[in-house]
């Protein structure tokens, strides 16, 4: 034992040592949380997951019955509040029949689909024929998938073999057999020469 000291100092020493550290530690701690207080709200927001594929090749089946082919160049997912899928550029579905023959075709230049409601929005060019020759022309067009079938609010064209028609809103089944024009504002007879 060192002279002058007794146990009972020796422990009060080691108290005072590990005090002194434990201040200290805790004092450098608190020095280096010195953070940006809008980089850390940035660090706890909720981040945006989104993923992305190009050139893909979808088959929409109900039932285990292939229903349509979908083509399109970019293919991007988001998963944040809502989950949708968005087709950016260009896109082109072929309907199919329960025996797998094509009845309908679509074409858009942008699409959303939204997975909880199990609709797709169509903008841009919007194109939808049927093997009859029978072609609708609009800019925006909601396909609800759930009920196979497509409609619309805004302006449309049908061109037929023998006729054009002009109009606002539609309502018609994915097949496209046949449609319902809400108010027609022209047509056109087409005469064969």
């Amino acid at each position: 034992m060192i002279s002058g000291l007794t146990s009972l100092s020796i422990n009060k020493f080691h108290f005072v040592i590990r005090i002194c550290f434990l201040l200290m530690l805790s004092s450098m701690l608190m020095m280096a949380c010195e953070n940006d207080e809008q980089k850390v709200n940035a660090f706890f927001q909720k981040k945006l997951g989104v993923d992305q594929a190009d050139s893909i090749e979808s088959f929409i089946s109900q039932s285990g019955i292939m229903r349509a082919r979908l083509v399109a160049p970019v293919f991007m997912r988001y998963q944040d509040s809502t989950i949708r899928i968005v087709l950016p550029k260009t896109l082109h579905v072929d309907f199919y029949d329960s025996l797998k023959n094509i009845e309908s075709k679509m074409d858009a230049m942008q699409a959303f689909y939204y997975e909880n409601k199990n609709v797709v929005y169509l903008k841009d060019n919007v194109k939808v024929y049927n093997t009859k020759g029978d072609t609708l022309f609009c800019k925006e067009l909601t396909w609800d998938q759930n009920l196979a079938k497509f409609f619309t609010e805004k302006s449309v064209s049908i061109h037929t073999p023998d006729m054009i028609m002009y109009g606002e809103g539609l309502s018609a089944p994915q097949d496209f057999k046949t449609f319902e024009i809400y108010k027609i504002t022209n047509s056109e007879i087409r005469i064969n020469q």
